[in-house]
């Protein structure tokens, strides 16, 4: 089979891309308004883009009416963010912080998700994360116009937060302790729990 994207509606190209190019790692960001209100979504758009300097992105798509979403608003007016990484133990939550609350209703309030208080940038992280990245935005770089398109956004990592009870024995985070989960397609997620190895050449 070949499919041609161009031939494809938005939707009809976002539901293949979103079946395919998987596992995706999710990104729990919280952002602060201008007046402290907190916000809290996840995005699988994702990834980490290089170590010097440390930066990662992620990818808020606008609303099917073309509006930007809070966490890009809050951005706007408040350059910094947490990503929050989120375990299989807080995946529900993360599920429930996908839904649209009204304009200021804070994410942490409405589903009982305990905050912590960052240390370089406003917003606070999720308590219980595995790890949360305190960023300072760098950059944002806009594809397309309105319904579903992108919002790329940079972000330079400042502080990272690590659990203590996720390091192996080496002294680094163990992937199966993470216990991290990654989007599929439709509602379907998979964790970093089955692992193997692959020498990787000299």
């Amino acid at each position: 089979m070949t499919l041609d994207f161009s031939s494809l509606s938005v939707r009809d190209s976002y539901q293949w891309m979103i079946s395919t190019i998987t596992p995706r790692p999710i990104a729990w960001v919280s952002t602060i308004s201008a007046d402290g209100k907190t916000n809290l979504a996840p995005y699988s758009f994702f990834q980490g883009v290089c170590a010097n300097p440390p930066t990662l992105m992620f990818v808020p798509v606008n609303t099917r009416d073309g509006a930007k979403k809070d966490t890009v608003l809050n951005i706007e007016a408040v350059p910094e963010f947490v990503v929050n990484l989120v375990s299989h133990e807080l995946g529900q939550k993360m599920s429930d912080t996908a839904a649209m609350l009204p304009h200021g209703e804070s994410e942490f309030e409405a589903f009982a998700i305990a905050s912590a208080p960052s240390t370089k940038v406003r917003p606070p992280r999720v308590a219980e994360a595995p790890v949360a990245f305190e960023c300072a935005f760098d950059q944002v770089v806009h594809i397309g116009e309105g319904p579903l398109a992108a919002n790329v956004i940079f972000g330079r990592i400042l502080t990272a937060h690590v659990r203590d009870e996720v390091f192996g024995d080496d002294g680094k985070p163990d992937s199966t302790k993470l216990d991290l989960i990654g989007r599929m397609g439709g509602e379907d997620y998979t964790t970093t729990r089955d692992t193997f190895t692959i020498e990787r050449p000299d």
